[in-house]
């Protein structure tokens, strides 16, 4: 009784201070000497996320418009009539045909079978080979379409934007416990071929359409229940407080649940992403023992905990993700606790080290994970031990999965998994990096550069990578000359101000302030010859490497908030609005002097 009193008083309190309608303000309420979060204190201590959430349901993909009579499809050297919903997936591989997937056997098969199965039977009768189907005509149409959009005026564009303004309006934001918050992502996504990363074995399979039939609605049971669309009814209708999604269906390629949720910059995602935070924290103030611990493990006479503490090692060490079983039908992608013997190569030297593992296979999305490591002697024995009898396609740890390893990190510490590990070492690379690298005197762009770097020590640590963008050498050849216009720029700058300054040494007053405008002339030109090279070298830097994942997902936001106001760096220069909108909390929390 005496904490519900308590938190009415806090939410009076606020709304008497505040503006009661600004539903993303994390602000800090001083009572006294008291600091209370809002976004904490209002926290439901019955485990429940809402009481009252009122929305009006997601956005469906616009239906299928058939194409123009005058675009047709061939085959085998004729034209043919398509029915409307096999022309429509027809449509989706036309808009593909200049794209690498198309000349992908899994992609083409896969889409073949599907194709054929939302066939009319003569269609299926007559199309029985895809080597024989012409879409050129479909394509070109889309490309016209394309360079259409592109050209459109401003009149146009801004007849598109006040439309989806006004859909935001209607669908973007819903009622949770008295506060209008913004929803994620509340449109449904269109039909299309599913696409997957590297080479996987669904790519090309149709993604159906989703009907009204298909989702489930949650929100209260006093709220105005979402309408569905006409002659369409809701596959189920719930009320459930204990989760924060608003809608959810099933996908049909991979089975997986899709959700409709809030924004990441809503009060509740802002407290989930806080304590993640202050989990990793926890993690800083057990990690020695833990380390102790499973180092000691390495002698252990039982396998299963030698094991147990070698896989630990490599999930702390390398910020290697856990990883789960696959089925057949799914991507290779594999994780620390699934790695097979053909996953690691040891060397007891390589390049002048001693006892190297060297780590090829794929990870999350297929991405390729290559890293040679030099290890500790006994951690390289027991891989030797573990690799003993085995074939290149056995389990690496034959007796440890992810739900035992789980566990074990449960028992460690409350809350504790392989992404906890991931989250603190990502932050505490990033406050060691930028304690190292940022120089107090050096100016903003270099500073920013200082940053870059720290970002990208750790986006290599948890090796988020990126095939390099195919205008990188366009970007750089452009950027190169304007750093070559500048530098031309500065050498007539230079010997203006020579001549200035001989006129100016016993000239008048006005050949003198000539001289001070030119001096400041080329102190500006060579400001600006600083930030492009900066900024040739920071691209250059990064051409391969994703900084945004770590940014968003890993990184204490408050390290770079602090940072950011220890050092008088813009906060718009490291997070931009959607970001900012994330970590608003972040902003609002850390001072100059936060460290993770």
């Amino acid at each position: 009784m005496r904490n519900l009193v308590k938190n009415l008083m806090v939410r009076l309190l606020a709304r008497r201070l505040f503006d009661p309608g600004n539903s993303c303000s994390y602000v800090v309420y001083k009572m006294k000497n008291l600091s209370i979060l809002r976004w904490e204190e209002e926290k439901k201590s019955d485990g429940t996320k809402w009481y009252f959430l009122e929305h009006k349901g997601p956005v469906f993909a616009p239906p299928y418009e058939p194409l123009p009579p005058t675009v047709k499809f061939y085959y085998n050297g004729k034209e043919m009539k398509l029915s409307q919903d096999t022309e429509e997936v027809a449509t989706f591989y036309a808009r593909m045909l200049d794209h690498d997937y198309t000349t992908k056997a899994t992609f083409n098969n896969n889409f073949f079978h599907d194709w054929r199965e939302v066939m009319t039977e003569s269609e299926r009768a007559k199309i029985t080979d895809l080597t024989k189907c012409n879409f050129k005509e479909m394509h070109a149409y889309f490309v016209q379409k394309s360079e259409e959009r592109k050209a459109m005026t401003k009149e146009e564009k801004q007849k598109i934007k006040e439309k989806n303004e006004e859909i935001q309006k209607e669908y973007g934001f819903c009622s949770i416990d008295g506060h209008k918050e913004k929803i994620g992502n509340f449109k449904i996504e269109p039909p299309g071929l599913f696409r997957g990363r590297g080479e996987h074995p669904k790519m090309g399979k149709l993604k159906k359409r989703v009907l009204p039939e298909d989702v489930l609605i949650n929100c209260s049971k006093d709220s105005n229940i979402p309408k569905p669309p006409s002659g369409h009814k809701w596959k189920e209708v719930r009320h459930d407080p204990n989760v924060t999604w608003l809608a959810s269906w099933t996908e049909n390629v991979q089975g997986q649940v899709k959700y409709v949720m809030l924004n990441p910059s809503s009060k509740l995602k802002g407290e989930k992403d806080w304590q993640k935070y202050e989990t990793a924290r926890k993690l800083a103030q057990s990690i020695d023992k833990i380390r102790a611990e499973y180092r000691e493990d390495w002698k252990s006479k039982e396998m299963r905990i030698r094991q147990r503490a070698v896989a630990l090692y490599f999930i702390d060490k390398l910020a290697l993700r856990a990883g789960n079983e696959k089925d057949e039908d799914q991507a290779d992608t594999v994780g620390c606790c699934s790695l097979r013997v053909e996953h690691i190569k040891l060397h007891e030297q390589k390049d002048g080290k001693e006892y190297v593992v060297v780590f090829d296979f794929l990870g999350k999305d297929s991405i390729r994970y290559y890293n040679e490591v030099p290890v500790e002697k006994r951690v390289f024995k027991n891989l030797q031990l573990f690799m003993e009898n085995k074939s290149p396609g056995d389990d690496l740890f034959d007796r440890l999965n992810t739900t035992v390893m789980n566990k074990h990190l449960n028992e460690l510490m409350e809350g504790l998994t392989a992404k906890v590990f991931r989250t603190y070492n990502a932050s505490w690379t990033l406050q060691q990096q930028l304690d190292k690298l940022t120089d107090p005197n050096d100016v903003e762009a270099e500073k920013i550069l200082s940053y870059n770097r720290a970002n990208r020590a750790v986006a290599i640590l948890c090796n988020h990578q990126r095939s390099v963008p195919k205008t990188h050498a366009k970007s750089m050849e452009n950027l190169k000359a304007k750093i070559d216009a500048k530098k031309e720029a500065i050498a007539e700058c230079e010997l203006q101000v020579k001549d200035a300054k001989r006129d100016a040494k016993h000239g008048s007053v006005k050949e003198k302030v000539t001289y001070e405008k030119k001096k400041k002339q080329l102190e500006r030109l060579k400001e600006q010859l600083t930030k492009l090279e900066v900024q040739a070298t920071d691209r250059e830097e990064n051409k391969e490497i994703a900084l945004g994942t770590s940014k968003l997902n890993y990184l204490d936001p408050r390290i770079s908030v602090a940072w950011c106001k220890k050092h008088n760096v813009p906060i718009e220069k490291i997070y931009n609005k959607t970001q900012r909108d994330k970590f608003r909390w972040a902003i609002d929390m850390a001072g100059p002097d936060y460290v993770f």
